[in-house]
């Protein structure tokens, strides 16, 4: 975000205007889209918010993605030039605004956008927003939108052909190009994901037209906090298309006074209105099983003349965390306290509920994180091979007491260091730590998910030139710190996880966070869990089957079996159905059928996670913190979740809400 002038200030107590509520005006552009091929004819109606896959499926223009071995038969769609469009009506007096704005909250991921056969905007980021000004292409009546997509795997193999030293994109099957492309990395798949690498219009995309000034943020930063009171800074960032002079009003009815006015003189461009108010003995927010979750909503209005020109809201909560690293018999310890109370971090890991996020309800997410919360979850990782989640996601952890742990989405691979890129990210993180930063539940910014693990334990230091570490440096010791510091101050940020700031490798025991998979990727037997001492474990797995309705989902009874076709091709772990077939006979009698080994495998993963998730909780206060791995899946499969992708719970979800109940007694042999 560009540097904006403080508008100058005045602090007259005179009454605000009152006039006519003039607010911007906002059209959805969700309806009348098509899509085709590029180069054939045809156009099928699509979806907006939505992506090809999902398009190409309700058109009945391919399988579903999701059942047999369909996965390897669509792979040509991300190799596929798509385009789309659609047209739409705007009556004379929506013209008559003096600015008018084309804004996509979400496009995946190189795209061309041309309106009425002019090209205004080309995209390269799939997490960014897009907005450009649109007012001279646009005419009264029928309009043309067009959104051209180009293959993210196309766009960059040219690139990766010339490459000396191509980077290490270990989860990437097929062609290794994720790592050059801000897109979700856990689409070109995962040992957990299948390949199905999308474009499209994945979040809305709207017309907004506005008159001489528009609030673009509305954040709120809390200064000091004590039982008495809160005092907060306000700051709502205008942009102003002239100079001129306004009154910036931000309510709250629980503050004293109730309403703050603040006179400004806007000049031409951006425009910080900063305002201190106090919120007399304020209730705090607390984590799930520590209190309640009370939260406050602030509303800011912009007043030009006797005119509103523009409204904006925010819901806040009122806590003080920290992330304490102190040095103790241990080494230093990791552990986050909000106000004042030490934390045991108790929760998992959250990837995206489905290969193809615009399908996710709210309603879903309601049901999961509902599910996390009565599991006496306290804490999610959002994992970095994913996306940033939607707002409703982040609203509902506020409500339900979910701390959420977000990684910057970069994960598994090393990054190039290039102007463009670089600029890139600084971008992304700006545009995403603005739209996240006002929420309590939000506990840490993470820069990425086991690089620096890949650099020290998977041979990359020796295989890749010291240029590959310094671009690391740039990415997320300097550009993200940075960025963290100016906009969202006070907020702890950690480097990567498993992570110890370089004070030790990665996966020490002695400060920073762990992920420890001996226990299923080296086959330890899971009594080695106990023997583990991290000050925080943000990762560790045990693998089982969904239940039989879900597996009929993309099986038939014919597929029933570890070894078959179908369930393989549901098995991203390439060892996977054999180590879960030999801890099954290690610990358990031998499934008798089928279903017996669906119902062993999932009380097996129980059994194993409950062991370690007690384990660490015995060893508070050495240990801060457990996050098995995962929540979620994104497909019907088996994996590591505790509730499957139609969010039914695992063995492993029911005995979490006795393992991570706030008071446990775990008996123990010595």
């Amino acid at each position: 975000m560009n540097a904006a002038p403080i508008a100058e200030l005045n602090n007259s107590r005179m009454k605000p205007p009152v006039g006519p509520i003039k607010s911007r005006s906002t059209l959805f552009l969700h309806n009348g889209w098509q899509f085709q091929e590029a180069g054939k004819d045809k156009w099928y109606p699509a979806t907006v918010p939505g992506c090809v896959h999902t398009d190409l499926l309700n058109n009945k223009l391919i399988e579903d993605p999701f059942y047999a071995d369909n996965e390897e038969k669509l792979q040509w769609i991300g190799k596929t030039f798509w385009r789309y469009q659609t047209t739409f009506f705007l009556p004379g007096e929506f013209l008559k605004h003096e600015n008018i704005e084309l804004k996509f909250d979400g496009l995946d991921t190189y795209a061309t956008v041309i309106l009425n056969g002019t090209p205004l905007l080309k995209t390269n980021n799939m997490f960014r927003r897009w907005s450009v000004d649109c007012r001279k292409s646009l005419k009264a009546g029928e309009n043309i939108l067009q959104v051209h997509f180009s293959s993210p795997i196309n766009e960059v193999l040219p690139i990766l052909r010339q490459l000396k030293h191509p980077l290490p994109a270990v989860n990437d099957r097929i062609e290794k190009t994720s790592p050059y492309t801000r897109k979700a990395p856990y689409q070109y798949g995962w040992d957990w994901a299948p390949r199905l690498v999308t474009c499209g219009i994945w979040k809305p995309v709207t017309l907004e037209a506005w008159d001489q000034t528009k609030i673009v943020d509305f954040h709120v930063l809390q200064k000091q906090l004590s039982s008495s009171e809160a005092r907060l800074s306000a700051t709502v960032e205008v942009l102003a298309s002239i100079d001129a002079e306004a009154t910036v009003i931000v309510e709250n009815p629980k503050a004293k006074p109730q309403v703050l006015e603040q006179r400004a003189k806007l000049k031409t461009g951006r425009n910080l209105v900063v305002m201190e108010l106090v919120i007399p003995n304020p209730a705090l927010w607390w984590p799930n099983g520590l209190g309640d979750q009370p939260l406050y909503t602030l509303k800011a209005r912009l007043i030009v003349g006797d005119v509103t020109r523009d409204e904006a809201a925010t819901r806040i909560g009122l806590r003080t965390l920290e992330l304490q690293q102190k040095p103790d018999s241990w080494g230093k310890s990791f552990q986050f306290v909000v106000n004042g109370v030490p934390v045991f971090a108790k929760g998992g890991n959250w990837i995206p509920a489905d290969s193809f996020p615009s399908r996710v309800t709210p309603e879903k997410y309601r049901h999961l994180l509902r599910s996390c919360r009565d599991a006496n979850m306290n804490m999610l990782r959002v994992w970095g091979g994913g996306i940033y989640e939607s707002q409703e996601f982040y609203d509902l952890c506020d409500e339900l007491g979910l701390l959420v742990w977000q990684d910057f989405v970069f994960s598994c691979t090393l990054y190039p260091g290039g102007p463009l890129f670089l600029e890139n990210v600084k971008l992304e993180a700006t545009d995403i730590i603005q739209q996240l930063r006002n929420h309590p539940s939000l506990a840490l910014w993470c820069g990425n998910n086991e690089v620096e693990t890949g650099w020290f334990e998977w041979g990359w230091k020796k295989r890749f030139p010291a240029q590959s570490w310094n671009d690391y440096q740039k990415v997320f010791r300097e550009i993200l710190p940075a960025v963290c510091t100016l906009m969202d101050p006070g907020r702890p940020y950690w480097p990567s996880s498993p992570g110890s700031n370089l004070e030790e490798k990665p996966n020490s025991e002695k400060l920073g966070d762990v992920h420890y998979w001996g226990v299923w990727h080296s086959d330890l037997p899971v009594e080695d869990y106990a023997k583990q001492s991290p000050r925080f474990m943000s990762e560790y797995g045990f693998q089982s089957l969904p239940e039989l309705s879900t597996l009929n989902t993309f099986a038939q009874s014919k597929d029933h079996g570890l070894s078959s076709a179908v369930m393989l091709a549901h098995q991203k772990d390439p060892k996977g159905n054999p180590r879960i077939l030999n801890y099954l006979v290690r610990y358990l009698p031998q499934p008798r059928d089928f279903e017996s080994l669906i119902y062993g495998s999932q009380v097996l993963q129980a059994e194993a996670i409950k062991v370690g998730a007690e384990h660490l909780r015995r060893m508070m206060p050495r240990s801060a913190g457990s996050l098995f791995w995962q929540i979620t899946d994104c497909w019907p499969a088996v994996s590591w979740s505790s509730m499957d992708y139609f969010g039914r719970w695992k063995a492993l979800q029911y005995y979490a809400k006795k393992f991570y109940q706030d008071l446990l007694v775990s008996p123990t042999e010595e």
